[in-house]
């Protein structure tokens, strides 16, 4: 279904508006215009007809959502680097392009996890909490000591681009040793920081930092668990920027406060939004962030942009600038 010979396009959240400009400019556009994702219902109701979808990470995009749009979608676009809130199979098999936005948002979630390493192992957050609230008195030799970077051995479970990105930026602090583990080997990513490919295990006994930046899949769901959790060091900070599914959050909770492992710093969980009496949030070994790995102006916007781009192709038939090989 089109209008006046535009494709009708669904937007399920207010996006940049330069991203919303390019839309408007080819398409005629209905959107959910709030900031909070757009509830189920509404969902449903707005796909209707439509020609393209324009959706969010927080948007579960399955059969229902599929068929509630009928026969005349062409084309999905995510504006995310994530695409397992979309049932995959069923852009199959209805043979819909995919587009997602990568590469944008590498630099932002790597400088993001470098700072949320820093913030958990020198006791940031504990830091500020001190000065407030009048905990800070006279100088005490081992008051507020964390970890430091220099001499370290760094594990990096998932050497993708934000993995590559994340070891690039943390070698000028005189980290010692990086290693990898991933289904393969990636010599060339692995080569700019001299990085070693590992089984999980070495890099679990071995790691002082274990940096989380690997896809969810079926394999990686729930990965980091009370066995691999009693495989790292009681001195090992654990480090999440990937998604919330990978870990088993119950056993973090435990191996935090059985001092099993020294701190954590998330920025996913499992539930987004977090809720503010989950466990973990009692603990001042463990930094939870609101997922703003990507979350600067000019990366959004680039993300924003990049999707909209990436839907326009696929209504037309062409090849997405950024398409998932499905």
């Amino acid at each position: 279904m089109s209008t006046a010979g535009k494709p009708n396009v669904y937007v399920t959240r207010r996006i940049p508006q330069k991203a919303l400009d390019l839309l408007q400019g080819e398409c005629s556009v209905a959107q959910w215009d709030a900031d909070d994702p757009v509830p189920r219902v509404e969902l449903l109701k707005g796909v209707k007809g439509i020609d393209g979808l324009y959706c969010l990470l927080t948007d579960k995009i399955d059969a229902e959502v599929l068929d509630a749009a009928g026969p005349g979608l062409k084309a999905v676009s995510t504006m995310s680097v994530g695409f397992d809130h979309i049932s995959l199979p069923e852009l199959r098999k209805r043979k819909l392009p995919l587009g997602y936005t990568p590469d944008v948002l590498t630099d932002a979630t790597a400088e993001l996890t470098v700072a949320l390493l820093l913030t958990t192992s020198r006791r940031l957050v504990e830091g500020v909490h001190e000065v407030k609230s009048g905990g800070w008195g006279t100088w005490i030799p081992l008051w507020m000591c964390g970890s430091g970077l220099s001499g370290s051995t760094v594990g990096i479970v998932g050497l993708g681009r934000i993995g590559a990105a994340v070891a690039e930026r943390l070698k000028p602090f005189g980290v010692s040793r990086f290693l990898y583990h991933g289904r393969n080997p990636k010599p060339e990513a692995a080569g700019k920081v001299g990085a070693v490919h590992v089984e999980l295990e070495e890099l679990l006994s071995e790691s002082d930092f274990v940096i989380a930046t690997c896809a969810l899949t079926p394999e990686t769901k729930e990965m980091f668990n009370k066995t691999v959790f009693s495989k790292m060091k009681s001195s090992a900070i654990f480090i999440n920027t990937s998604r919330g599914g990978v870990v088993h959050q119950e056993d973090l909770y435990e191996a935090l406060k059985s001092g099993t492992i020294k701190a954590a710093g998330l920025d996913v969980t499992t539930p987004e939004p977090l809720p503010t009496d989950h466990p973990l949030l009692t603990l001042d070994n463990c930094v939870v962030l609101p997922h703003i790995g990507s979350a600067t102006v000019e990366t959004r916007t680039e993300m924003a942009v990049l999707a909209a781009r990436n839907l326009l192709a696929g209504l037309k038939g062409e090849k997405m600038p950024a398409q998932v090989q499905l």
